[in-house]
């Protein structure tokens, strides 16, 4: 399907983990060691912030291991958080509006997943996305879609509320029309000060994710790197480096809050609004 990482601590060049590390996401672009496909060709994407509230993103159809631009643009852009995407399309056009992160005001959103049979429930679901919201929809993803519900939901108000009710939401609406295990997913999202990171399915077989216990898995993946910092951590679809001890899996039905270092996991468990 897809791979992605998230990043908070000081800041750092984008390359430093982008491209830089044994097993970067331009290496899993090519040869992903533990997702659905071992190539993610279809687009990627990056999204940073800087000194203003709405952060920046760029993104692109080619492949990620073909765009000298995203190499320029990751040697020359540092960043306190970010979010980078590298995409394997499941059904949907491949497009620039199509890559991830996905972006409203201050927030940025990026998914490894599907809703299983989307073609089935998309007009059921997009009719769901509140009115002033709707317009904003670019593209034609699940992915996509999933984000501005879970806007509708509430997300401005308690991020992981809004991601709960949004999945129960999907799981409603998928039951309706006689999908099973409609859900897949995991999840990226952050404001800016925040990185939360989510770990679902409704058939309790969820993609691969993991977090760095510490700086120390950092320095692992880019041992010659002196700018991490103590409160730095990492999100991942799949370890940078060999996976070891810094590195912790995120169990199933799980989120993790990632804020100034500390890493707290909550129990997600989604939540029908309405």
């Amino acid at each position: 399907m897809c791979r992605w990482l998230g990043y908070a601590g000081a800041p750092v060049y984008l390359e430093e983990l982008i491209l830089k590390p044994d097993h970067s996401l331009i290496d899993q672009s090519l040869e992903a060691r533990s997702g659905a496909t071992t190539t993610n060709g279809d687009g990627f994407g990056i999204g940073w912030y800087g000194d203003r509230e709405i952060p920046g993103v760029y993104k692109d159809v080619k492949p990620a291991w073909n765009d000298s631009n995203l190499r320029d643009l990751t040697a020359q852009i540092k960043s306190p958080l970010f979010l980078a995407h590298i995409r394997a399309a499941t059904g949907t056009s491949i497009q620039q509006s199509n890559c991830h992160p996905f972006r409203h005001h201050k927030w940025l959103f990026v998914h490894n997943g599907l809703i299983r049979d989307f073609e089935m429930t998309k007009r059921d679901l997009a009719l769901a996305v509140a009115p002033p919201l709707y317009p904003m929809i670019a593209g034609t993803t699940d992915s996509e879609l999933m984000f501005y519900l879970a806007l509708t939901f509430g997300l401005d108000e308690n991020p992981l509320a809004g991601l709960e009710r949004m999945v129960g939401f999907v799981e409603k609406i998928c039951a309706a029309h006689g999908i099973d295990d409609p859900v897949q997913l995991s999840v990226g999202l952050t404001d800016g000060e925040r990185l939360l990171a989510v770990r679902y399915s409704t058939e309790r077989r969820s993609r691969t994710l993991f977090h760095s216990n510490s700086m120390q898995a950092l320095r692992e993946v880019y041992p010659h790197l002196e700018r991490f910092s103590p409160d730095a951590r990492a999100v991942v679809s799949e370890p940078l480096s060999n996976l070891s001890d810094e590195w912790e899996e995120i169990p199933e039905s799980m989120a993790v809050v990632i804020h100034r270092g500390e890493v707290e996991r909550r129990a997600f468990e989604p939540q029908v609004p309405y």
